[in-house]
């Protein structure tokens, strides 16, 4: 790999940066000043140090963000924050992008990556990756909601969702209103509300739980977020 390349890959500055950094002598590869650009290292094996830090090669970076409410899962956006727009100067990357996409309003799990192979394995209908569901609901879930769920419902255009489970974990009768956690394999646009909407209810509040075998990191704040760790990757990818 190019010397420029590996340092702007590694976010030591824009292409232009680095060649300037390159021939002013701040780099070296294996105890050698390197003055050219072109320069070919092994990305694995050289030792290349930046005005005398180590600079170790990554190619695919992983994030499992505690998504806030009040941004888009977008890399872009000419109107909201993006999710992106939550990483510093250390961390934010131009490749990152978000898995899917969570509603402006939705909190919770959101996977951020450059991977775009484990991506569209994640998100492919094929392969049916279970996303699990908080909500908060005005309205009163049933049992009867339980089984048009699992049979799987058929929302407003006239969209037949795959079966889903269903679970009411809390019902407040005095207020009309419940809490339940929803599982689904598939990724329909707003899909959790227009399933509940479909039964006659409204989601007051969603959140993300898990995705996969991935859960949310609940020592996570709203709008922080850390690297995913070995196991975690091994799970993502089984």
């Amino acid at each position: 790999m190019r010397l420029d390349k590996f340092l702007a890959d590694m976010n030591f500055g824009s292409r232009k940066e680095v060649k300037q950094s390159i021939k002013k002598g701040y780099v070296t590869v294996n105890g050698t000043v390197v003055k050219s650009d072109k320069f070919q290292v092994e990305e694995q094996k050289d030792l290349v140090l930046f005005e005398g830090e180590r600079v170790h090669y990554q190619k695919d970076f992983y994030y499992l963000l505690n998504k806030p409410g009040g941004v888009v899962s977008a890399t872009v956006d000419n109107h909201d924050a993006t999710v992106l727009d939550l990483f510093d100067d250390d961390t934010f990357r131009e490749d990152l992008f978000p898995v899917g996409r969570l509603d402006k309003d939705t909190e919770g799990l959101l996977l951020i990556m450059n991977d775009g192979q484990l991506a569209h394995r994640l998100l492919s209908p094929k392969h049916h990756v279970e996303k699990e569901y908080y909500a908060e609901i005005a309205g009163i879930m049933t049992p009867e909601d339980v089984v048009l769920f699992k049979e799987g419902l058929i929302i407003d255009g006239g969209e037949v969702c795959l079966p889903a489970e269903l679970m009411i974990d809390a019902v407040d009768e005095a207020a009309n209103t419940c809490q339940i956690r929803l599982i689904l394999h598939e990724g329909k646009f707003h899909q959790v509300k227009r399933m509940v909407k479909a039964v006659g209810k409204e989601v007051t509040y969603l959140k993300r739980l898990r995705m996969g075998g991935l859960t949310l990191d609940e020592t996570l704040a709203l709008g922080e977020f850390r690297p995913l760790t070995q196991d975690e990757l091994k799970l993502l990818r089984n």
